[in-house]
C-alpha cells in the first residue's frame, strides 16, 4: 500500500516535469541547458540596426621620384660605368669579387693585368718573327759560342736553347726596369710608369681618343696572355706554337 502511494504521488510530478520540458522547447526556450544555446531572443523586440561607418577618405598618396644612384667611384677612381677595361660584350666581369676587397686591391689588379698584357704582347710577337726567321745578329753566348742565328724559332727550343746564365740575365733586367725605371707612381694612373724619363711617350688630350687607345691596349694584352698560353700548350703538345694543324 505505500508503495503504490507513492507511485501515484511521484507521477504527477513526472507528469508535471515533462510537460514544463515540452512547454519550454516549444517556446524556444533551452530548458536549463544554457551553456549550450544560450539565452533566446524575446519575441516581439525589434532587431537593432546597426549604423552603417561612413567610408573615410583616403588622400591621395603623392608618389616620390625615383632616386638615382650616384656612380660611386673609389679612391683609386674606378667606376663600373667608365672604367678603363670595361668594354663590351662583358663589360664589368669580376668573377673573383675584387671589387669586394677595396678599391687598393683593385688598383694593384689593374697594374698586375696591364704588365701581364705588355709581356704576352712582345712574347707572342716574338714568336711570330722568330717563327719568321728573323734574329739578332750575334752572339747569345760568346763562352759557349752561341749565336742568335743558331737559335730554333720554336717554343721549347728558345727555351732550351738559351743556356742558364743567358736566363738569369733575363729575368734579372726585367726586374731591374720594373722596379727603378719603369716603377709605378700611385699618383698617376695605372700603366703610366714612364714619369720623367727622356722617352717620346705619345699623350692624347682628347679624352675619347685617350680612353679607345687605353682600352685598345688593354684588350690586347688580354688577347695576347691566351695567345701566349695556347702556343706554349701546343708546344707541350708536340705541336706546332702558330699552327697546331700542321703537322711536323
Amino acid at each position: 500500500f505505500l508503495f503504490r502511494t507513492a507511485i501515484l504521488d511521484l507521477m504527477p510530478a513526472k507528469i508535471l516535469l515533462s510537460a514544463a520540458c515540452i512547454g519550454a522547447l516549444a517556446l524556444g526556450v533551452d530548458a536549463g541547458f544554457t551553456g549550450i544555446g544560450g539565452a533566446a531572443p524575446k519575441r516581439g523586440a525589434k532587431p537593432v540596426k546597426k549604423a552603417a561607418k561612413k567610408p573615410v577618405a583616403r588622400k591621395p598618396v603623392a608618389k616620390k621620384a625615383p632616386v638615382k644612384k650616384a656612380v660611386v667611384r673609389s679612391a683609386g677612381g674606378f667606376s663600373p660605368a667608365s672604367d678603363i677595361g670595361v668594354t663590351p660584350p662583358l663589360g664589368l666581369f669580376d668573377p673573383l669579387n675584387l671589387l669586394a676587397r677595396g678599391p687598393e686591391v683593385y688598383r694593384r689588379s689593374q697594374e698586375l693585368e696591364i704588365k701581364h698584357g705588355r709581356l704576352a704582347m712582345a712574347a707572342t710577337l716574338g714568336v711570330i718573327v722568330t717563327e719568321a726567321g728573323i734574329r739578332l745578329p750575334g752572339y747569345l753566348s760568346i763562352s759557349e759560342d752561341i749565336k742568335f742565328a743558331d737559335q730554333p724559332g720554336t717554343l721549347d727550343g728558345a727555351y732550351f736553347g738559351t743556356p742558364l746564365a743567358g736566363w738569369v740575365q733575363i729575368v734579372a733586367f726585367i726586374a731591374a726596369l720594373d722596379v727603378a725605371v719603369f716603377r709605378q707612381d700611385p699618383s698617376n694612373d695605372p700603366g703610366d710608369v714612364v714619369q720623367d724619363l727622356p722617352i717620346n711617350w705619345v699623350r692624347y688630350d682628347d679624352p675619347e681618343t685617350k680612353a679607345f687607345k687605353l682600352n685598345a691596349e688593354r684588350n690586347n694584352g688580354r688577347a695576347a696572355m691566351f695567345g701566349i698560353i695556347g702556343m706554349i700548350s701546343h708546344t707541350a703538345l708536340g705541336q706546332d706554337a702558330l699552327f697546331p694543324i700542321v703537322s711536323k
